[in-house]
């Protein structure tokens, strides 16, 4: 028997045609179960987001820094996350064509804010769901390693507030 090396085998995979694409990876990789969910530190958030206003979108990242102003931004001690369905996915969408926001646009700034708060710990939670109901494409959403799908965000805001999670809601 001969030994076959890590580069021989992902080459034969490769000329073989079975090479799972970039996006079949992502796509693979950026899932949650409700069960890997956990609560890692003494304190920790859910901001509730199924709402498609801007201005309340806002307001719900400023708060966010706020929280974690006041620990001083330490991942150590407290972690935010934010769970979207309905509405609230468009923030997180690379491109609104084909969903029912597709007359609107969202200020890239409002995901910029997003990005920078995610620096301290915040994950973005996203519903399957709203994206299955609405036919949206899984491919649309923004690829960013912080964002993750979720089965369903109704079932995973219960799902965290049981592990200890309080519960925010902005508006």
């Amino acid at each position: 028997m001969s030994v076959t090396s890590r580069r021989g085998f992902l080459g034969a995979v490769a000329a073989s045609g079975t090479t799972l694409t970039a996006t079949q990876l992502a796509a693979a990789s950026d899932k949650l179960d409700l069960a890997s969910l956990k609560k890692d530190t003494d304190i920790a958030c859910i901001y509730h987001c199924d709402f498609g206003d801007p201005k309340r979108f806002g307001q719900l990242l400023t708060n966010m820094n706020n929280h974690l102003s006041v620990y001083e931004f330490d991942t150590l001690r407290v972690k935010l996350v934010l769970v979207a369905h309905g509405a609230g996915v468009k923030f997180f969408l690379d491109d609104l064509t084909g969903t029912p926001w597709a007359n609107e646009t969202v200020d890239p700034d409002l995901y910029k804010r997003f990005t920078g708060l995610t620096k301290f710990g915040i994950e973005g939670y996203l519903c399957e769901i709203t994206f299955k109901r609405n036919k949206i494409d899984l491919a649309k959403a923004k690829k960013d390693s912080f964002l993750k799908f979720v089965p369903s965000g109704v079932a995973t805001l219960a799902e965290l507030q049981a592990k200890g999670y309080g519960y925010i809601k902005v508006g």
